[in-house]
């Protein structure tokens, strides 16, 4: 099945060099092209597509703004938002991921990665084990956010299912779930879908924010 992507940036240059990179793929197809986030709204819901590569900073409405505006829209709930930023602390990434992105990558990446970056999103993986992006988690969860949504209670989550939050935090796949609890990756996928049914959210991102705002992750691990 090919993967519909959407790439968004104000730099016509950085998506001509993404669009280039991504169409030698038999996978893959570029299906639009988005200067502001505004525009990245509208295209997501006339072109289809499966991944948005969005960046943070845009004039009129930002990064930020648009990924909430796709996730609040319940037409493009099987809409993924990869983040591209030029600086991997930037400070709207983490927001970013509470309002529904999958993940989020500096520009600087090898583009080999991104290719298998925007695979693994698509699939509905969530893109957060790289070093930087658990630094970032670390930092704004002890900086007080009044803009932030209420942690939600974990009281409907079995036992099972808050073993398998917390693994998704550490960036587990849903296949590395199932070798560590010895069950099927399907299994393991059936879980976490119902964890994020449990507990309204949308991107498997959202489930890391949450597991290290209550507790079930820790910065330092």
């Amino acid at each position: 099945m090919t993967i519909r992507v959407l790439l968004v940036d104000d730099q016509a240059l950085v998506r001509t060099s993404f669009r280039m990179l991504i169409e030698c793929e038999p996978d893959l197809e570029v299906v639009g092209q988005a200067a502001t986030g505004e525009e990245a709204v509208k295209l997501a819901r006339s072109t289809c597509a499966d991944v948005v590569l969005m960046d943070i900073r845009m004039p009129d409405m930002d990064g930020l703004a648009a990924t909430r505006a796709i996730s609040a829209d319940e037409d493009l709930a099987g809409v993924r938002v990869l983040i591209l930023t030029t600086f991997e602390a930037d400070e709207h990434v983490f927001q970013a991921l509470r309002a529904g992105a999958s993940g989020f990558l500096g520009k600087s990446v090898d583009l080999s990665y991104l290719l298998d970056a925007i695979r693994l999103v698509a699939r509905g993986e969530a893109l957060l084990s790289p070093r930087a992006t658990k630094a970032l988690i670390a930092h704004y969860l002890t900086t007080p956010d009044v803009t932030s949504s209420p942690v939600p209670e974990l009281t409907s989550l079995t036992e099972r299912e808050r073993q398998v939050l917390g693994l998704v935090a550490g960036g587990l796949s849903n296949d590395a779930i199932a070798e560590q609890l010895h069950i099927s990756p399907s299994t393991a996928k059936t879980h976490v879908n119902r964890i994020m049914a449990k507990l309204d959210v949308r991107a498997r991102a959202q489930l890391v924010v949450i597991a290290y705002q209550t507790g079930y992750a820790h910065p330092s691990a």
